[in-house]
C-alpha cells in the first residue's frame, strides 16, 4: 500500500521497487511470483482495512450521495473471450465512456461535503452486469441519510415511498422527447451539482492508485487485492490524511 501511494500502481513495480529501496526492511523478499502468491494470500486483509480507514457510526450530514464506476478486466471484443475471475465479473456497459467490458463495478454511497470531496461510508463490490438500484435497495435500511442524490440509473427509486429517505436525480426524458422543458433542466443541473463531487471522488481514486485499469489480474484473488488494497489506500489518504486530496 505504501507503494500504491508513493504512485506505484503496477504489482510488478511495486515488487521491483521495494526490491531496490526497501530491501533492509524486506530481507526476505521472494521472487516476483512467490510475492504475487503471498499477496493473494492476503486478499482478504484488505476488505479490512479499507472498513478500518472508513468511517463509522452516524453521517456526518443529512445527505448522501450514490454512484458507481468500473474495473475493467477485458474490453470490447475481448470481452468475450475472457475467463478471468468469473465468480467475481461479468461483461457489462459504462454509458458515460460508451465502453463495454468485462469487469466489475465499485458502488459507493457516502456524506456529501460541499466544498470538498464526499465522504464514503458504504462501499460495495458487484459483477458489472449488477444495476446500481438494486444495490442500493438492499442497503438502504442502514443509511441514515434523509436525502440522498444520485444519477438517472437510481431513477425509479425516487418514486418509491418504502425507503427510508426520499433519492433524487436527474429528470429523464420520455421516449419520443426531445428536449426537457425549462423546470426539469434546472432541476436536473440542481441534482447534477450536488452530486458531482461523487464523481470527482472516483476520478481522484483512479488518479491516485489506476484501480480502473485491471487487464493484468489473473485470478479472482488477485482482482480483491487489485480492488481493495487500491481503495483502503485511497481511504487511508482521504480518511486519515485529510488534507491530502
Amino acid at each position: 500500500m505504501c507503494g500504491i501511494l508513493d504512485g506505484k500502481c503496477q504489482i510488478k513495480t511495486l515488487y521491483e521497487h521495494a526490491r531496490r529501496y526497501w530491501r533492509d526492511w524486506f530481507p526476505h523478499l521472494p521472487s516476483y511470483g512467490g510475492f504475487v502468491q503471498r499477496l493473494n494470500r492476503l486478499a482478504d486483509v484488505f476488505p479490512a482495512l479499507l472498513e478500518r480507514w472508513s468511517p463509522a457510526g452516524a453521517p456526518a450530514t443529512p445527505i448522501g450521495v450514490a454512484d458507481s464506476f468500473k474495473v475493467v478486466l477485458a474490453q470490447q471484443a475481448r470481452r468475450y473471450t475472457a475467463k478471468v475471475a468469473k465468480d467475481l465479473a461479468a461483461s457489462g456497459y459504462c454509458p458515460t465512456k460508451k465502453l463495454y467490458y468485462h469487469g466489475v463495478k465499485i458502488h459507493v454511497i457516502g456524506d456529501e461535503r460541499p466544498g470538498t470531496l464526499p465522504r464514503p461510508r458504504y462501499i460495495a463490490l458487484t459483477a458489472a452486469n449488477l444495476n446500481d438500484g438494486p444495490v442500493l435497495e438492499q442497503i438502504a435500511p442502514s443509511l441514515g441519510y434523509r436525502n440522498l442524490f444520485a444519477d438517472k440509473a437510481y431513477e425509479y427509486l425516487s418514486r418509491q415511498t418504502s425507503l427510508p429517505f426520499t433519492v433524487f436525480t436527474p429528470v429523464r426524458k420520455t421516449p419520443g422527447q426531445a428536449h426537457l422543458d425549462a423546470a426539469d433542466r434546472l432541476y436536473s443541473t440542481a441534482v447534477s451539482r450536488v452530486r458531482q463531487p461523487i464523481e470527482a471522488l472516483f476520478n481522484w481514486i483512479q488518479a491516485k492508485t489506476g484501480i480502473e485499469a485491471a487487464s493484468k489480474v489473473r485470478s479472482s484473488r488477485g482482482l480483491l487485492v487489485h480492488v481493495f488494497g487500491r481503495l483502503a489506500a485511497a481511504m487511508f489518504l482521504l480518511n486519515q490524511w485529510p488534507d491530502s486530496p
